[in-house]
Protein backbone atom coordinates (compact mmCIF):
# COMPACT_ATOMS: atom_id res chain seq x y z
CA UNK A 1 0.00 0.00 0.00
CA UNK A 2 1.66 3.65 -1.13
CA UNK A 3 0.83 6.78 1.12
CA UNK A 4 -0.73 9.09 -0.85
CA UNK A 5 0.75 12.60 -1.25
CA UNK A 6 -0.18 15.25 0.96
CA UNK A 7 -1.28 18.42 -1.12
CA UNK A 8 0.85 21.48 -0.63
CA UNK A 9 -1.26 23.87 1.26
CA UNK A 10 -1.15 27.34 1.23
CA UNK A 11 0.47 29.72 4.24
CA UNK A 12 -3.08 31.53 4.61
CA UNK A 13 -4.57 28.05 4.99
CA UNK A 14 -3.43 28.15 8.82
CA UNK A 15 -5.31 31.40 9.36
CA UNK A 16 -8.40 30.28 7.93
CA UNK A 17 -8.28 27.48 9.46
CA UNK A 18 -8.50 28.85 13.04
CA UNK A 19 -11.57 31.08 11.32
CA UNK A 20 -13.36 28.01 10.61
CA UNK A 21 -12.49 24.61 9.49
CA UNK A 22 -14.92 24.49 6.97
CA UNK A 23 -12.95 26.38 4.73
CA UNK A 24 -10.67 24.30 4.21
CA UNK A 25 -13.34 21.81 3.26
CA UNK A 26 -14.64 24.50 0.35
CA UNK A 27 -11.34 25.25 -0.88
CA UNK A 28 -9.73 22.04 -1.15
CA UNK A 29 -12.03 19.34 -1.35
CA UNK A 30 -15.82 20.82 -2.70
CA UNK A 31 -14.26 24.12 -4.59
CA UNK A 32 -17.01 26.80 -4.75
CA UNK A 33 -16.97 30.24 -5.97
CA UNK A 34 -16.06 32.71 -3.20
CA UNK A 35 -17.41 36.20 -2.65
CA UNK A 36 -14.16 38.29 -2.38
CA UNK A 37 -15.51 40.75 0.32
CA UNK A 38 -14.73 44.49 0.51
CA UNK A 39 -11.92 43.46 4.09
CA UNK A 40 -10.04 41.08 1.43
CA UNK A 41 -9.61 43.58 -1.44
CA UNK A 42 -8.99 46.79 0.92
CA UNK A 43 -6.02 44.51 3.28
CA UNK A 44 -4.74 43.40 -0.21
CA UNK A 45 -4.08 47.31 -1.17
CA UNK A 46 -3.22 48.63 2.20
CA UNK A 47 -0.26 45.55 2.18
CA UNK A 48 0.74 47.21 -0.97
CA UNK A 49 1.21 50.45 0.09
CA UNK A 50 2.76 49.47 3.29
CA UNK A 51 5.37 47.48 1.32
CA UNK A 52 6.70 50.72 -0.36
CA UNK A 53 6.36 53.08 2.58
CA UNK A 54 8.41 50.52 5.05
CA UNK A 55 11.26 50.11 1.81
CA UNK A 56 12.44 54.02 3.42
CA UNK A 57 12.26 53.12 6.82
CA UNK A 58 14.81 52.46 9.59
CA UNK A 59 14.60 48.44 11.13
CA UNK A 60 14.60 50.31 14.66
CA UNK A 61 10.40 49.68 14.86
CA UNK A 62 11.27 46.17 15.28
CA UNK A 63 13.97 46.51 17.56
CA UNK A 64 16.50 45.54 14.90
CA UNK A 65 19.97 47.62 14.38
CA UNK A 66 19.90 46.47 10.70
CA UNK A 67 19.39 43.46 8.63
CA UNK A 68 18.91 42.97 4.71
CA UNK A 69 15.18 42.96 3.78
CA UNK A 70 13.34 40.76 1.38
CA UNK A 71 9.96 41.42 0.13
CA UNK A 72 6.91 39.40 -0.71
CA UNK A 73 9.52 36.33 -0.09
CA UNK A 74 8.83 32.71 -1.35
CA UNK A 75 9.02 29.68 0.72
CA UNK A 76 8.03 26.32 0.07
CA UNK A 77 8.58 23.44 2.43
CA UNK A 78 7.95 20.02 1.44
CA UNK A 79 8.15 18.44 4.99
CA UNK A 80 5.46 20.41 6.41
CA UNK A 81 3.44 20.75 3.20
CA UNK A 82 3.70 24.21 3.28
CA UNK A 83 4.30 27.41 1.15
CA UNK A 84 3.48 30.89 0.99
CA UNK A 85 4.72 34.23 0.66
CA UNK A 86 5.91 36.04 3.46
CA UNK A 87 5.56 39.94 3.22
CA UNK A 88 8.99 40.91 4.75
CA UNK A 89 11.69 38.72 5.46
CA UNK A 90 14.77 40.48 7.51
CA UNK A 91 17.95 38.74 8.09
CA UNK A 92 20.43 40.09 9.85
CA UNK A 93 23.93 38.14 10.75
CA UNK A 94 22.72 35.77 13.83
CA UNK A 95 18.85 35.45 12.72
CA UNK A 96 15.67 36.01 10.15
CA UNK A 97 12.99 37.37 11.30
CA UNK A 98 9.50 36.78 8.81
CA UNK A 99 7.04 40.28 8.93
CA UNK A 100 3.45 39.97 8.43
CA UNK A 101 1.36 43.03 7.30
CA UNK A 102 -2.24 43.22 9.08
CA UNK A 103 -5.03 45.87 7.91
CA UNK A 104 -6.38 45.45 11.02
CA UNK A 105 -7.79 47.33 14.41
CA UNK A 106 -8.38 45.71 17.57
CA UNK A 107 -4.83 44.02 18.14
CA UNK A 108 -2.58 41.11 16.95
CA UNK A 109 -5.38 38.11 16.72
CA UNK A 110 -4.68 34.03 17.29
CA UNK A 111 -4.87 33.72 13.51
CA UNK A 112 -2.33 35.95 12.93
CA UNK A 113 0.15 34.48 15.21
CA UNK A 114 -0.26 30.84 13.73
CA UNK A 115 0.32 32.53 10.09
CA UNK A 116 3.36 34.10 11.37
CA UNK A 117 4.52 31.09 12.91
CA UNK A 118 3.79 28.88 9.62
CA UNK A 119 7.15 30.79 8.22
CA UNK A 120 8.91 30.76 10.91
CA UNK A 121 8.43 26.83 10.87
CA UNK A 122 9.25 27.26 7.23
CA UNK A 123 12.09 29.00 7.18
CA UNK A 124 13.24 26.68 9.92
CA UNK A 125 13.18 23.40 8.08
CA UNK A 126 14.87 25.57 5.33
CA UNK A 127 17.42 27.24 6.70
CA UNK A 128 18.29 24.94 8.91
CA UNK A 129 18.03 27.13 12.09
CA UNK A 130 15.69 27.97 14.84
CA UNK A 131 13.46 30.81 14.40
CA UNK A 132 12.59 32.53 17.11
CA UNK A 133 10.61 36.01 16.62
CA UNK A 134 8.34 37.56 13.99
CA UNK A 135 6.56 40.53 13.68
CA UNK A 136 3.17 41.47 13.25
CA UNK A 137 2.86 45.20 11.56
CA UNK A 138 -0.47 46.94 12.61
CA UNK A 139 -0.74 49.32 9.48
CA UNK A 140 -3.57 51.17 11.32
CA UNK A 141 -1.46 51.49 14.16
CA UNK A 142 1.83 51.42 13.07
CA UNK A 143 3.37 49.31 15.17
CA UNK A 144 5.40 46.31 14.93
CA UNK A 145 4.66 43.61 17.28
CA UNK A 146 7.13 41.03 18.10
CA UNK A 147 5.87 37.39 18.55
CA UNK A 148 7.73 34.80 20.15
CA UNK A 149 7.89 31.63 18.65
CA UNK A 150 7.75 29.43 21.72
CA UNK A 151 7.93 25.54 21.79
CA UNK A 152 4.89 25.10 22.46
CA UNK A 153 3.62 27.88 19.69
CA UNK A 154 5.22 25.45 17.67
CA UNK A 155 3.80 22.18 18.41
CA UNK A 156 0.24 23.87 18.09
CA UNK A 157 0.81 24.86 14.75
CA UNK A 158 2.64 21.48 13.44
CA UNK A 159 -1.11 20.69 14.85
CA UNK A 160 -3.05 22.66 12.68
CA UNK A 161 -1.07 21.96 9.59
CA UNK A 162 -1.65 18.40 10.46
CA UNK A 163 -5.70 18.60 10.84
CA UNK A 164 -5.54 21.06 7.55
CA UNK A 165 -4.01 17.48 5.78
CA UNK A 166 -6.37 15.55 7.70
CA UNK A 167 -9.79 17.24 7.05
CA UNK A 168 -8.12 17.15 3.12
CA UNK A 169 -6.88 13.78 3.53
CA UNK A 170 -10.11 12.18 5.06
CA UNK A 171 -13.01 14.02 2.80
CA UNK A 172 -14.89 14.76 6.02
CA UNK A 173 -16.66 18.13 6.23
CA UNK A 174 -15.65 19.65 9.89
CA UNK A 175 -17.96 21.05 12.45
CA UNK A 176 -18.68 25.06 12.06
CA UNK A 177 -16.82 27.43 14.02
CA UNK A 178 -18.74 28.01 17.10
CA UNK A 179 -18.80 31.44 16.75
CA UNK A 180 -21.58 32.16 14.83
CA UNK A 181 -20.49 35.76 14.12
CA UNK A 182 -17.96 34.80 11.97
CA UNK A 183 -20.37 33.45 9.73
CA UNK A 184 -21.96 36.23 9.37
CA UNK A 185 -19.52 38.19 7.12
CA UNK A 186 -17.91 34.80 5.46
CA UNK A 187 -17.37 34.53 1.64
CA UNK A 188 -19.05 30.63 2.16
CA UNK A 189 -21.60 31.70 4.08
CA UNK A 190 -24.32 30.50 1.06
CA UNK A 191 -22.80 27.00 1.59
CA UNK A 192 -23.17 26.27 5.13
CA UNK A 193 -26.81 25.38 5.00
CA UNK A 194 -26.95 23.73 8.72
CA UNK A 195 -25.76 27.08 10.13
CA UNK A 196 -28.55 29.14 8.77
Amino acid sequence: MHNKPRTMLRISDIKQYLYCPRIIFYTYLMPVEKKTTFKMEHGKISEEKMARLEGRRKLKRYGLHGGERHWNYWLKSEKLGLSGKVDMLVRTPEASYPVDFKHTRGGVRKNHIYQLCGYGLMLEDLEGHEVRTGFIYLIPESDAVPIEFTKELKYSCLDVIDSIHGIIGREIMPEPNPHRSRCEDCEYRNYCRDVW
